[in-house]
């Protein structure tokens, strides 16, 4: 084998992605909180006309991964945009309003 497919052997990473875990958790809230050395980023699902929300899951990071993914997001959603067009950001109150402007469900 030679030198470049040895090194290229080495710096490869084997990723197992589990059954339970490749479902995904949908969020439509994350609260992003910060430390001299830890980033706290908290995904939340808000349900219309419930007033508790839960965090469904927490991903703590270095300063120095928060940087890269951040790099990582503008790099995908800059992306998304040259395939799919511009993503539409409407004004939004400074927190998500919890009706969801639906009407409350009778039985």
């Amino acid at each position: 084998m030679s030198e470049t497919k040895k090194g290229q052997a080495q710096n490869q990473l084997n990723i197992e992605l589990p059954e339970e875990i490749a479902e995904g958790i949908y969020s439509n809230l994350a609260i992003i909180s910060h430390s001299n050395s830890e980033f706290v980023v908290d995904f939340i699902r808000l349900v219309p006309n419930v007033p508790k929300a839960k965090v469904k899951s927490r991903i703590i990071l270095t300063p120095q991964h928060a940087k890269r993914l951040m790099r990582a997001l503008a790099d995908n959603v800059k992306k998304f945009e040259a395939q799919f067009g511009l993503i539409d950001e409407p004004e939004q109150p400074p927190f998500p309003p919890m009706s969801f402007n639906t009407p409350k469900a009778q039985a």
